[in-house]
């Protein structure tokens, strides 16, 4: 006889503790979890997500005890991971009988730190039907042997499971369960702080690319989109249940099928509908054609990213693009009067100080709006992982560090990128804004380059 028990799902991330985001105030909901929930519910599960967000670590443990559930469910990715460690840690001192399972990009290629860490269970690739299989098992008291996606400890031996080939499709999945979070926390928040009632919302899964640095732990390799009508009545109920005034489209590559986004132009038309919205897309995936659709829909922003103002850095990482198609893109999307934004990286494998000058040159050509600027940082499972594991010269210690402090072979100091970081922002800034200010503070960063300090 199976005995059905309370499920939380949780995800461990806590604005009050994190300096930074309190200064941009931009909180998304974890759409990942959302869609788990809505999946599981939508099969008879007894489902409660509790959202730290806006919480503080007394209130989130407060609001577990309360609950009293029979399995706790993190969502961890390399920002949060650090904190879900400690959150399991209280569990099962607390909770003693407790099943904790964990999943999320992080997961993938550390089941077993996360199960010598405390886990029960973990969870690889995508969470949907993984979960549901997982909580049916646990209920009826049978095997869980034969579950993919799964990894446990037997014996301190890990015991891992492939994950399912055959994903669920977009409009096999139930809309996420927002309700059951304090979305109107999240939306106020960002109409006080950006003048808009702004939230997240996925069309896509997986992402046709192979972009060397960049994680596929989740979706894999796979592309899916969701069917355009189902889009547009998703944004329609976004706006009649929670008036939201804006959009942020979170897919890898929004413009990847030019047909999508015609169908989805028309989609729109047809439904009288333009909300502002922001998205991320290729250079060599956008056309006129596109950009007056995205305009015509309400898009008001896209990052189109280029990570390098150095062809010989762009085809290191394998992206498949060239600068020229960047800068062209770049500068049609402000023609239209959309904003743009970009990122970049320093400090990938290869990468000489003569580059690092060229992406600033890039940088100008390009004139976005706005700029993010990082060191480049080998994620497990990544292609650049594989490719400098073998030069990795510190390793931190992975319950209380993220990949993020992964040391390898290269040909500056630390603080020689901390100067190229210094120097790409001001110079970008002194471009932008015609700022003597900034100019002096690029090249003074400038001066330091060169003396490779």
């Amino acid at each position: 006889m199976s005995k059905p028990f309370t499920s939380v799902l949780t995800h461990g991330y806590f604005l009050c503790n994190d300096a930074k985001e309190q200064v941009i105030m931009r909180p998304y909901p974890t759409l990942g979890l959302l869609y788990i929930s809505a999946f599981l519910k939508e099969n008879n599960k007894k489902v409660q997500l509790i959202d730290s967000t806006f919480m503080t670590l007394d209130e989130w443990k407060s609001a577990i005890k309360e609950t009293q559930p029979q399995l706790v469910a993190f969502y961890s990715n390399l920002m949060t991971k650090i904190t879900v460690l400690e959150l399991c840690k209280w569990l099962k001192q607390t909770l003693p009988n407790i099943i904790t399972v964990v999943g999320g990009p992080d997961v993938t290629y550390n089941c077993e730190n996360y199960l010598k860490a405390g886990f029960n269970f973990t969870i690889s690739g995508e969470g949907e039907q993984t979960m549901l299989a997982l909580i049916n098992a646990l209920e009826q008291n049978s095997t869980v042997n034969n579950l993919p996606g799964i990894a446990y400890l037997e014996n301190e031996t890990v015991i891992q499971h492939p994950e399912k080939v055959a994903f669920l499709e977009m409009e096999q999945l139930p809309f996420p369960d927002r309700e059951s979070i304090p979305m109107e926390q999240y939306l106020a928040t960002w109409k006080k702080h950006h003048g808009k009632r702004t939230l997240n919302i996925s069309t896509q899964r997986g992402c046709p690319y192979t972009c060397k640095w960049c994680s596929t732990a989740v979706y894999g390799q796979s592309y899916r989109r969701n069917k355009p009508e189902r889009v547009v009545a998703e944004i329609l109920s976004l706006k009649e249940q929670f008036n939201v005034e804006a959009l942020w489209f979170v897919d890898d590559v929004f413009t990847v099928s030019h047909k999508w986004i015609a169908e989805l132009h028309t989609a729109f038309a047809a439904n009288n509908l333009v909300i502002p919205f922001e998205c991320i897309t290729r250079a060599e995936r956008l056309t006129d054609t596109v950009l007056q659709q995205l305009k015509e829909m309400g898009c008001f922003r896209i990052w189109i990213g280029a990570e390098s103002g150095s062809q010989r850095i762009i085809d290191r990482m394998d992206r498949r693009v060239t600068l020229e198609k960047v800068q062209e893109m770049m500068q049609k999307t402000r023609a239209l009067g959309m904003e743009t934004g970009t990122f970049i990286m320093v400090g990938y494998p290869g990468e000489t100080e003569s580059d690092i000058r060229a992406t600033l040159k890039h940088i100008e050509a390009c004139n976005p709006h706005l700029l993010t600027v990082t060191k480049a940082y080998p994620i497990k499972g990544t292609d650049l992982y594989a490719e400098i594991e073998q030069e990795i010269t510190f390793a931190p210690n992975w319950s209380t560090s993220t990949d993020r402090e992964i040391r390898f072979q290269l040909p500056y100091s630390d603080r020689f990128y901390k100067n190229a970081v210094r120097y790409l922002v001001n110079g970008w800034l002194a471009h932008r804004d015609h700022s003597l200010k900034y100019a002096i503070k690029r090249n003074m960063a400038s001066v330091l380059l060169r003396l490779k300090k």
